[in-house]
């Protein structure tokens, strides 16, 4: 199948395939800064070998439950040997929004909140937005502000909100399995041609916020510790 490449990005490549779908291939560059793999930074500090292929790994694997579930999203199929994975064609919302939803209180959650929550307090599925503007810190974005701004209808608000709570418990109860503990996780959405929000870009390690017996994992060692 012929393909075409349409956009060169920090951690994946985008190419258009002449059925109309996209190939994203994963890349081994992280997010950091120093040497240092940070998953909230914007720019790309460092090459782990193999982490294309573990990101792929676990986007494949949590994909395909969410999809079982019947949540809709973008995956179609994948090549591990290629480290490509096939997906609809999808837009997103405005310039780009990012979807938190957390089950403890830590990170910029807590540094906004800290007058009223302890930090590690539990929290109910807790839905945030922001907008992806590395030069605006990633200004937070409530619903009335997503809808009167025309980035999305309050029925797209509303069906993205119950995704990421629905896809977060069943990222959250594998990891229990597992004897790990979900804090919180990063989403990305987008819509296609109908106005129908479905789940886009990754479900990897890098994207959410992990403890083992009150101990931080960072993302690589997530991974192994998952497919162990």
């Amino acid at each position: 199948m012929e393909k075409k490449l349409v956009y060169t990005g920090k951690t994946k490549d985008v190419f258009a395939l002449d059925n109309g779908n996209y190939l994203l291939k994963f890349k081994d560059d992280c997010t950091g800064k120093d040497g240092v793999f940070d998953p909230g930074e914007n720019s790309v500090g460092l090459t782990i070998d193999g982490v294309g292929d573990v990101n792929l790994r676990m986007s494949i694997y949590f994909f395909e439950k969410v999809n079982a579930a019947g949540i809709k999203t973008h995956y179609v199929s994948a090549d591990l040997v290629n480290t490509t994975m096939e997906v609809l064609p999808a837009k997103v919302f405005g310039k780009g929004l990012e979807v938190i939803c957390r089950h403890k209180a830590v990170g910029s959650f807590y540094r906004r909140y800290s007058d009223y929550i302890e930090e590690g307090a539990d929290l109910p599925a807790y839905v945030e937005m922001t907008f992806k503007n590395d030069a605006k810190g990633d200004p937070l974005v409530t619903k009335d502000g997503l809808v009167d701004l025309g980035v999305m209808t309050s029925k797209q608000y509303d069906d993205m909100k119950e995704m990421t709570q629905k896809i977060t418990q069943i990222v959250a109860d594998d990891l229990k399995e597992k004897g790990l503990i979900l804090y919180d996780i990063k989403f990305e959405f987008g819509y296609d041609s109908e106005g129908n929000v479905m789940l886009i870009d990754e479900i990897a390690s890098g994207n959410m916020r992990v403890y083992k017996d009150g101990q931080y994992i960072d993302p690589m060692t997530l991974s192994e510790l998952f497919f162990a």
